[in-house]
């Protein structure tokens, strides 16, 4: 049995940028009962309070969760009845001035402009720069169908690696690409947990929507971890029963 069960967030706890809903917040208070939870994603620490610290039940175990926000690069834990840092690894002036130059390039470069956006589409968030290609407020039903297959996102991936090539760059949620710091990935942020929570990772499983090359998951898989990989959140509640069954049996 593995001690520690680590989660993608948008795309497989919650649908993109939304608050986790009731039958979530039940699993993983369930979840809670039988090993740690981690959870790391490419948003920021105000992301992750609106939709996963706020969210769960009073029954939680918070003790026992892990937040891990803009890829790993923050910890967060839950001590004195409050949310504090660990830790967190943050770009310096230079270096966003650089990822920002780089963005309108490679925009520029691809041609890739939607009809309409949602607010701002690059984001700083400290340790990592996020691309939202319709904007950080759009709604689900516009990020659905506007990369639901990758494609757009891999052609301006390239572009960016070709530009950036001493960062890392990575797909994640429905429309993002997050640049962090070279080799900070998802692997860099589980061996980050590793080290701050004592538990090997032989004794972590993953679970994602995006466990294929160049999805921001995938270096979960590639780190050696036992990885899950879901659809959507109803697959991941499913896999979530089977876990908590297996362990109280």
């Amino acid at each position: 049995m593995k001690q520690l069960i680590a989660f993608d967030l948008d795309g497989t706890l919650a649908e993109s940028k939304q608050p986790l809903q009731e039958p979530m917040q039940e699993a993983i208070a369930d979840l809670l009962t039988v090993a740690h939870v981690a959870v790391i994603s490419g948003g920021d620490w105000p992301q992750f309070e609106k939709q996963v610290a706020s969210r769960l039940p009073g029954r939680a175990d918070l003790s026992r969760l892990w937040l891990m926000p803009t890829t790993g690069t923050k910890l967060y834990t839950h001590q004195s009845d409050s949310w504090s840092a660990v830790y967190a690894e943050l770009f310096d002036d230079a270096q966003k001035a650089a990822i920002f130059q780089a963005f309108d390039a490679s925009l520029e470069a691809t041609g890739f402009v939607p009809e309409q956006t949602w607010g701002e589409r690059i984001e700083d968030r400290g340790s990592q720069i996020t691309f939202s290609a319709l904007g950080q407020q759009a709604p689900i039903h516009a990020k659905d169908v506007w990369d639901p297959d990758f494609a757009k996102r891999r052609i301006i991936q390239a572009d960016l690696q070709a530009r950036l090539p001493g960062l890392s760059i990575n797909m994640g949620g429905a429309t993002s690409i997050d640049i962090t710091s070279k080799g900070v990935d998802k692997a860099y942020g589980l061996k980050k947990l590793r080290d701050a929570s004592g538990i090997p990772l032989d004794d972590m499983m993953f679970i994602g929507d995006a466990i294929f090359p160049g999805g921001n998951d995938y270096p979960a898989k590639q780190l050696g971890l036992d990885t899950i990989l879901v659809r959507d959140p109803e697959e991941t509640l499913s896999v979530i029963a089977t876990i908590v069954a297996c362990y109280k049996r």
